[in-house]
């Protein structure tokens, strides 16, 4: 399964910080925020990563993630012509994903929860296997601001709807996709919205339609935050900081989660803490080792 990352939006709703400085490059407390949707992608055990830029900003996450080979993952950089929203990047892509299945993840979605690469990997083998697309559902209080799923009695999904004044559920589908190779095609074939960007919610609809969509709840205990503005990216920060606060944990870290799917060994984990010296995250980074 090949992975994209969606890095490539202006965002000016956060002006004026976003003027100098990629909204993906800007820290949510301790890490930048692309290390977030990067390290989800390598919880789900998945190396072949692209990522998509604006055309003046690559060079910055190139000097960011310059040595990628570090953690045993393979990038590759793009540039978007144009934000025509996110169903357009399996077209302009298609070369990248070639015959495999592929997952799309946006840059500004954090997730949070013990069992996190459990659900992704079941995600990866119910592409693979069952051939059918998976989405995740997550309760939230303002539906109306997000893309809402509706399930029949049986917990069946039966529809997929934009920002809804009236919605049907108070689950909202998350900025995280898995889709069969078909995904291309679908693509290919639906027509701009009114906005005249390639919605993925027509994608949705299309593979829901045909009896191809999995919908998987995502319970009370999984925290998923987004950093649409400044309250979010602020809101996000706090939450980081608290939980690697109490439970000396870090959220997410690409050294430590690539020294857990054993991608790199003690050693290769002491060779990259030592530019670190001093900081936390070098502290952080020894203690795995002991």
């Amino acid at each position: 399964m090949k992975w994209i990352i969606l890095a490539g939006w202006s965002w000016t709703r956060l002006y004026p910080i976003t003027m100098w400085i990629s909204k993906q490059l800007m820290p949510i407390y301790d890490k930048p925020m692309i290390y977030y949707p990067l390290s989800v992608l390598m919880m789900a055990w998945i190396k072949d990563i692209l990522i998509i830029t604006t055309p003046e900003d690559q060079f910055w996450f190139k000097r960011l993630l310059w040595d990628w080979n570090k953690w045993w993952i393979n990038l590759t950089y793009e540039v978007q012509p144009s934000p025509d929203w996110l169903a357009q990047a399996f077209i302009i892509w298609e070369k990248f994903i070639g015959d495999d299945d592929v997952c799309l993840v946006l840059w500004d979605n954090l997730f949070y929860w013990q069992w996190l690469g459990d659900l992704l990997k079941n995600a990866v083998i119910t592409v693979k296997n069952e051939k059918k697309s998976v989405v995740f559902g997550y309760e939230v209080t303002d539906p109306e601001r997000y893309w809402v799923v509706e399930f029949d009695k049986n917990k069946n999904a039966i529809s997929i709807e934009e920002k809804p004044i009236e919605p049907k559920s108070n689950f909202a589908v998350v900025w995280l996709y898995f889709y069969t190779n078909d995904v291309i095609q679908i693509a290919k074939q639906i027509k701009p919205s009114n906005r005249w960007e390639l919605e993925i919610t027509t994608v949705n609809e299309e593979y829901l339609k045909n009896d191809k969509l999995k919908v998987e709840i995502m319970n009370r205990w999984f925290a998923w935050l987004d950093t649409w503005t400044h309250e979010s990216m602020l809101d996000a920060a706090n939450f980081i900081q608290i939980i690697e606060k109490r439970q000396w944990l870090k959220i997410w870290s690409p050294e430590e989660i690539a020294y857990k799917n054993w991608w790199i060994n003690k050693t290769d984990l002491e060779n990259l803490a030592k530019p670190l010296l001093k900081s936390n995250y070098w502290k952080y980074l020894l203690n795995l080792i002991k």
